[in-house]
């Protein structure tokens, strides 16, 4: 664990690029945001514990800006304050092609998507937020935006099992309305990259090919960064998830781990619509 803390400054492999003060001379802007832009409604927030080690859960959308994620964290900041550690897992390849932004970000605690670091962050006594869909999560298309999408990784319950720690479930609506994905045309766009008739741009796999209109483009192909329109964004923290069973030995049942995903998976689901019909009224 030494050496993933000590390497190279704001490459995602430290805990220690934290900066609290960073994040303290971040708040003003994102509290702006937060009252007046995106008009954040939220609740569920006595479920996270007041201090020890929390694994939350999120399902988000809006593209590369994926707005409900900031805004979860402004919520997190003004309850618990900067100095309590939390750190957000990011995609591997936002370090490889915004390396400026990953650098920024790592001040705000953002840290690779890599099981070192997430049990390197749990067993310092922080807390770890990780968004399992990803890439396909995030640029789900608008049709979709009603469902909780993780495209079956189990990674984040292999993580929950192993360090013996609960799932506490976050859901938000509304940031689908921020970037408007009309689809997601990645199996073409991979048949035309193998036909070399598609470069990746940067040379990396974006795992989504999404079609969207939104700022400041208008319309837009790829997974390009993206400013968030003004739609009211609603978010809740969930009952915590509690499994029957912990443990290393978990990990070898495949059946378990699956049955576990089904459970946040299903829960998840059924918290999205009770807080959709909430949002519909």
């Amino acid at each position: 664990m030494q050496n993933i803390q000590t390497s190279q400054l704001y490459q995602g492999w430290s805990l220690e690029d934290r900066n609290p003060q960073v994040i303290e001379s971040l708040m003003p802007k994102w509290e702006w945001a937060y009252r007046y832009y995106f008009r954040v409604q939220t609740g569920g927030w006595e479920h996270i514990p007041t201090e020890g080690p929390v694994l939350i859960v999120g399902s988000h959308n809006g593209g590369l800006a994926s707005p409900d994620l900031p805004m979860f964290m402004v919520d997190w900041f003004r309850r618990f304050g900067c100095e309590r550690p939390v750190y957000g897992l990011m995609h591997p390849n936002v370090w490889r092609v915004f390396t400026k932004m990953a650098e920024y970000a790592a001040q705000t605690g953002a840290i690779r998507a890599h099981p070192k670091m997430a049990i390197a962050a749990l067993r310092k006594g922080a807390s770890v937020l990780v968004y399992p869909g990803g890439a396909q999560d995030v640029f789900r298309p608008h049709q979709m935006r009603h469902q909780i999408h993780f495209n079956g990784r189990t990674g984040f319950i292999k993580l929950a099992l192993r360090e013996s720690i609960p799932i506490v479930p976050a859901i938000s609506w509304g940031a689908h309305d921020t970037l408007i994905v009309l689809a997601d045309c990645y199996e073409q766009a991979r048949q035309l990259h193998e036909q070399g008739m598609l470069p990746w741009l940067f040379e990396t796999d974006p795992e989504v090919f999404p079609i969207y209109l939104g700022l400041p483009w208008g319309i837009a192909f790829g997974p390009l960064p993206n400013l968030p329109l003004p739609a009211q964004i609603h978010t809740r923290v969930c009952e915590p998830i509690v499994f029957e069973r912990y443990g290393r030995e978990t990990l070898k049942d495949q059946a378990y781990v699956d049955a576990c995903y089904e459970t946040v998976v299903s829960r998840m689901q059924l918290a999205l619509d009770n807080l959709i019909a909430e949002c519909e009224k």
